[in-house]
């Protein structure tokens, strides 16, 4: 479990602060601060009133002993993060109800246009040095951190001068042991540093086999979705940076990553009704597998004395391809048949940015920062039928301007803090042609524009020297799934700017909260409160099993609770929960009548861990999840329910003189449960179980 730490100041909403609570690993309780890449501002000894995970290099390295599926790491560390699907699809992983922004170095990966809902896999874990998580609505890093940014940070090179490979060979399988359930990896990481230049790069590749539930029957393959099953993953990364003076410094990030299925197996649909879950059979698709394919590369620029000031700038460029499995259509061209046709789409997304920062202290002699900040930013994303070679979402780019401004003032004990970012945007499509099974209608293409000014402000009390107490208010924004509005036209004489409503999804996150540390003892609770008068909701289409983007007032409450002991030096105990409730109002009277489905919400969790150092060589950590019952209603009616689980899983670390071992046991005493997603999604192709018992073993060596 990661522990709670005050941290650096932070904007919160694009000009929001960001209260500084992080969670960092408790064998080191010393103070720890998110980089600039998250918190758009240089390193400050300032405790801002908001919610920060942030996941260490060593963590990391524990969970991924376990998994390497990222989605199931966050899951571990934040119970307000939802259980992970298990899958190359992150589509129903929410953090606090709502959906977060990804970012990789402060690059957005995330495609709120048309949400393929991949983008928890666009980097190898191999590459990442740690994680850094905002809890809650911000508009710190502009468009989509609804519900919060988790934001990846890369390896780094050495900090002095001299060179390192680091060399990691793994393999896993299930237990007991199938022939196809083993999977196996591969990574190197080469960083030097001489002078002024340093640089950090490598590769990887890793190739997973089938999964299998506890009850040793095969995990059904999601053919359309994506799936980290039977399926292999190539990845480079380089980093290259100067030093420009004591002051200044350059640094370019490359970062291609490609994940593929294998093809070799079809699903089997299970049963929802009678609880007979999916599997997987021997069998080939009809077209190519789904795939995960994105590239980024950032230009990163720091000074820290210009005009007395400290600047960030960087310029980005990402491209991101998401193909989807086949489907199968009858009358796919409208011509009046039953003929069968399979087909496949392709999410394409492009992003160009830039986002400048500058922040100064001692403003006028007082105790005041300001920061100001201007982010300019150019998303294409289209859509395509990739076997028929026609357009299903139009090209469609989202082009804003978006100053901002921050302050910071501290008053004794307290640091008060307030913002603003104002949000310029417009969204540009072409005219288009709707495909075939709609009608092929010509829309006419238009360009709607919204302006939103999203205000934060905050307060920390520093009452003594291990406690802090703190209270925020602060707003995030999106926009809604606009592709999903535009492919889905099936009548004639229709207009973009009169069909989008590109009215941004304004979320706000208030937020009180203490945190307590006295070098043994850590904790951290958080209460916090987010409503949207104007929300985006995925709900079932049962008829043409799809979801489908509504817009209605929602609002969630939680809780947040942590706790961490050291017992002694070698004995570490740890314990965190989430309570998450979510209402919204399902037929516009202005009262929030309805529970939010699962979809969109995630299971009351608790998380646990005991780390324990035998011997200075080696290491045990026993960690476990408890997803509690969950009923819905909708309109006071039952529309739903979720039995809960409890997974453990086991870690152990071996250090010899020539490298590290690291062994991982996932799902420790083989229990055979049903995922969330498949419990609150009546899906019979979806209705699977959880993987199983599953030992993963790596061999370390840096040199």
């Amino acid at each position: 479990m990661p522990r709670f730490s005050l941290l650096a100041a932070a904007i919160l909403g694009g000009f929001s602060v960001l209260p500084a609570h992080a969670q960092d690993h408790v064998t080191d309780f010393d103070k720890v601060t998110v980089s600039a890449s998250t918190s758009r501002l240089p390193d400050s000894e300032a405790a801002l009133p908001n919610t920060i995970t942030v996941i260490t290099a060593e963590q990391l390295q524990e969970q991924l002993a376990v998994t390497r599926d990222l989605s199931q790491v966050l899951a571990n560390l934040i119970p307000a993060f939802a259980p992970s699907r298990q899958k190359m699809s992150s589509f129903g992983e929410s953090l606090r109800g709502r959906q977060p922004l990804y970012m990789v170095d402060g690059v957005p990966q995330s495609t709120p246009l048309r949400d393929g809902s991949r983008d928890a896999h666009t980097i190898d874990p191999a590459m990442i040095e740690r994680i850094e998580v905002i809890h809650g609505a911000n508009a710190l890093q502009g468009l989509g951190a609804s519900g919060g940014i988790i934001n990846i940070i890369t390896r780094r090179a050495p900090r002095r001068d001299g060179s390192f490979h680091e060399v990691t060979l793994g393999a896993s399988t299930a237990l007991p042991r199938r022939d196809d359930g083993a999977g196996y990896r591969g990574s190197w990481l080469f960083g030097t540093r001489k002078g002024a230049f340093d640089f950090v790069g490598g590769a990887s590749y890793a190739q997973e086999g089938l999964y299998y539930d506890g009850d040793g029957k095969a995990i059904a393959i999601d053919p359309v979705q994506g799936d980290l099953m039977d399926a292999r993953s190539l990845s480079l990364f380089g980093k290259a940076g100067w030093d420009l003076g004591d002051a200044r410094r350059l640094q370019l990030s490359v970062n291609r990553y490609r994940l593929r299925g294998d093809g070799d197996y079809l699903n089997l649909p299970g049963d929802f009704a009678n609880g007979e879950t999916a599997t997987s059979v021997p069998g080939e698709p009809p077209l190519d597998p789904p795939q995960n394919d994105s590239t980024t590369v950032s230009l990163d620029y720091s000074d820290f004395a210009l005009a007395g000031g400290y600047l960030q700038a960087q310029l980005y460029w990402t491209r991101f391809d998401a193909r989807y499995g086949a489907f199968r259509y009858v009358d796919f061209f409208n011509e009046g048949t039953d003929d069968t046709w399979f087909d496949q789409t392709n999410i394409g997304a492009e992003k160009h940015g830039a986002k400048f920062t500058w922040s100064r202290s001692d403003i006028a002699g007082l105790p005041l920062r300001l920061t100001a900040g201007l982010d300019v930013t150019r998303d294409t994303t289209e859509q395509r039928y990739l076997a028929a070679d026609i357009t299903y979402v139009p090209p469609t780019a989202y082009e804003s301007l978006s100053p901002l401004l921050q302050a910071e003032y501290r008053i004794g004990d307290f640091l008060l803090t307030g913002g603003l970012r104002h949000e310029r945007a417009r969204l540009v499509v072409d005219d288009y042609v709707t495909i075939p099974r709609n009608g092929s209608h010509t829309v006419a293409g238009g360009a709607p524009e919204y302006t939103e000014t999203l205000p934060n402000f905050g307060v920390v009390w520093e009452a003594g020297d291990a406690l802090k107490l703190y209270a925020s208010y602060a707003e995030g924004y999106t926009v809604a799934d606009v592709g999903r509005v535009l492919r889905g036209i099936k009548v004639p004489d229709q207009d973009v700017d009169e069909l989008v409503d590109l009215t941004p999804v304004v979320a706000d996150n208030r937020e009180i909260g203490l945190d307590w540390d006295d070098g043994r003892w850590l904790a951290h609770v958080a209460a916090y409160w987010s409503d949207s008068d104007l929300g985006s909701l995925l709900i079932f289409d049962a008829p043409n099993n799809t979801y489908n983007v509504q817009r209605q007032a929602t609002s969630i409450r939680g809780l947040e609770a942590n706790v961490a002991f050291r017992l002694s030096v070698a004995t570490r105990l740890g314990l965190a929960h989430a309570r998450t409730e979510g209402r919204y109002d399902s037929d516009g009277d202005d009262v929030l009548d309805s529970d939010l489905a699962g979809i969109n919400i995630s299971p009351d969790r608790t998380t646990g861990y005991w780390e324990q150092d035998w011997t200075p060589r080696f290491s045990t950590r026993l960690q476990g999840s408890v997803s509690a019952d969950r009923d819905f209603d909708f309109r006071g009616a039952p529309a739903g329910s979720f039995d809960g689980y409890a997974v453990f899983d086991l870690q152990a670390s071996i250090a010899f003189d020539a490298g590290t071992l690291n062994l991982g046991v996932e799902n420790l005493f083989d229990r055979k449960y049903i995922s969330y997603f498949s419990q609150t999604t009546p899906a019979d192709d979806d209705y699977n179980a959880g993987r199983g018992r599953a030992l993963t073993a790596s061999w370390t060596m840096r040199f």
